[in-house]
């Protein structure tokens, strides 16, 4: 009997390591070439994406419900996939107000690896455990674990030890039968093929894996009633933009101009949801905000009466 394929071996094995056979004479394409090849197989993505959809729908319920009992959404991820749960993380609590430490990432070698490589760190299997440990993971917490290849030791360890205490487990990969598959509640498979660059994992592949992070953080503040209609009501209007971006959600939501959503939103305080409440229901602050905390702040049942 052979010997089992050792980590080269079965990595090799895997579709997004494979050799993509339109880009095989790459370098001597014409620049023009190379960026209609790129866009060429980047629309495949989203069809991949499309056939995950039941998984992606499953798991950003789990999502939501965690949030919804206090808990929180926690990415695991190493390189190219740690850095783009990272900056869906970030944009959460602009976008949906939540707390900082309600949407995290736990990336391979830290803060450092955000902006460089850090040499075997999506090896340190120890380290996943003690990542997890450390960020007090818990029953409460859904952890979403995103590798490309979808055998990446520090994902796989990290999720290990989140299921052992408990948490609920979402596993994200680009090749069919990961690995990672098995230490997750719902497994996300978004099949994107061989890359134009072989093996370079951060265009279709971390493509895909960032429109799975937009579904899953979108849908659950959805559900827990971050958004009235389209709107994203919750934003936090800290600067400039955002403050007449603000405006603007305001007017669309209440059917009213500029400048009235304007005054609305200086009596509510800067609070979008309050100062919409406001003008669909005639009240002041203190009863548009008497309404939102009965609602759990969310909007449409807070226009209810007035319907």
């Amino acid at each position: 009997m052979s010997a089992p394929p050792g980590p080269d071996q079965h990595l090799a094995r895997l579709v997004t390591e494979a050799r993509n056979p339109a880009s095989r004479s790459l370098d001597r394409m014409s620049t023009t070439q190379v960026v209609e090849l790129m866009n060429a197989e980047d629309s495949h993505v989203a069809a991949a994406v499309a056939r995950a959809i039941p998984r992606i729908a499953q798991a950003a319920d789990l999502v939501a419900g965690s949030l919804q009992a206090g808990g929180r959404l926690v990415y695991l991820g190493a390189g190219t996939s740690g850095r783009l749960a990272t900056l869906d993380a970030a944009e959460c609590p602009p976008t949906f107000s939540t707390d900082p430490e309600q949407v995290i990432t736990l990336l391979a070698g830290g803060d450092a690896a955000i902006t460089q490589a850090i040499e075997g760190a999506e090896d340190d299997t120890a380290g996943a455990a003690r990542d997890v440990d450390a960020a007090e993971v818990g029953p409460r917490d859904t952890v979403v674990g995103l590798t490309a290849s979808g055998r990446t030791p520090y994902v796989v360890a990290g999720l290990t030890r989140a299921r052992e205490r408990g948490a609920r487990t979402i596993s994200v990969a680009c090749n069919a039968g990961a690995e990672v598959s098995a230490y997750a509640d719902v497994a996300i498979e978004v099949v994107t093929g061989p890359e134009v660059l072989s093996g370079s994992t951060r265009l279709k592949a971390g493509t895909a894996q960032k429109m799975v992070c937009n579904m899953l953080t979108t849908a659950a503040m959805v559900r827990n009633g971050k958004t009235f209609k389209d709107l994203m009501v919750d934003m936090r209007p800290t600067n400039s933009k955002l403050l007449d971006r603000a405006r603007r959600i305001v007017a669309a939501a209440a059917e009213v101009d500029l400048a009235a959503a304007g005054r609305a939103l200086d009596e509510a305080g800067g609070r979008t949801k309050v100062a919409i409440v406001m003008l669909l229901t005639g009240g002041d602050a203190a009863s548009a905000e008497a309404r939102l905390t009965a609602t759990d702040g969310v909007v449409a049942p807070a226009l209810d009466e007035v319907k």
